[in-house]
């Protein structure tokens, strides 16, 4: 099935192809296109650097009666029943419902070509802040509204310096950079507390 990050917008409202294609970076050179890459109306467009490898394929799919967008967040909402720490699942078992389209990018071999990932960032960056809404990537878990990632879903040999948040007992989002494979630090934050001897971020 390949690497898939997602936008989850709470925000219907469609967004021009050109809006997009004015988003990414100069450097790296790249492109969109697709069947319907002329107007609002698209629903599946790939990313690649110009004239060559593709980047990615990001597909639009709203979440209404019987569609594949229905069916993901009724499959996010499964996982996040079992899903550690609990406060932020509970959370996102109430925020899920909010979403209205989902923008999943499917992650191709030119990502690692000539910066591709820039081009990836740039552009899901630009959706989420215009969109609204929350991020998942697949084998990572889920962030909250403002990027911080709240859910865990790494593999167990995950290391390196994430920015995470957990809940206070006011409902109030911590936000910290921890790492992951700090053992004491990841069983702090799967029990929704605060891990000690990380970096609070204001």
């Amino acid at each position: 099935m390949g690497y898939y990050i997602r936008v989850l917008a709470t925000n219907e409202t469609p967004i021009e192809v050109q809006e997009l294609r004015d988003c990414l970076p100069d450097n790296p050179h790249c492109e969109l296109e697709g069947e319907e890459a002329s107007d609002s109306g698209w629903s599946q467009l790939v990313l690649r650097h110009s004239g060559g490898t593709a980047i990615a394929a990001l597909e639009k799919d709203p979440v209404s009666p019987g569609a594949l967008g229905e069916a993901e967040i009724t499959e996010f909402v499964e996982e996040a029943r079992v899903g550690k720490p609990r406060s932020a699942a509970r959370w996102l078992q109430q925020y899920l419902p909010r979403v209205r389209v989902i923008y999943a990018f499917q992650i191709l071999s030119g990502a690692d070509v000539k910066e591709g990932w820039a081009a990836v960032h740039a552009l899901k960056g630009h959706i989420w802040k215009k969109r609204g809404g929350i991020l998942q990537a697949d084998g990572e878990g889920f962030s909250n509204e403002e990027g911080y990632h709240i859910l865990w879903q790494f593999p167990d040999h995950v290391g390196g310096a994430w920015n995470m948040a957990v809940l206070d007992e006011t409902g109030r989002w911590v936000r910290f950079e921890m790492e992951l494979s700090h053992r004491e630090q990841r069983a702090a934050f799967l029990e929704g507390a605060l891990p000690k001897g990380v970096r609070v971020l204001q």
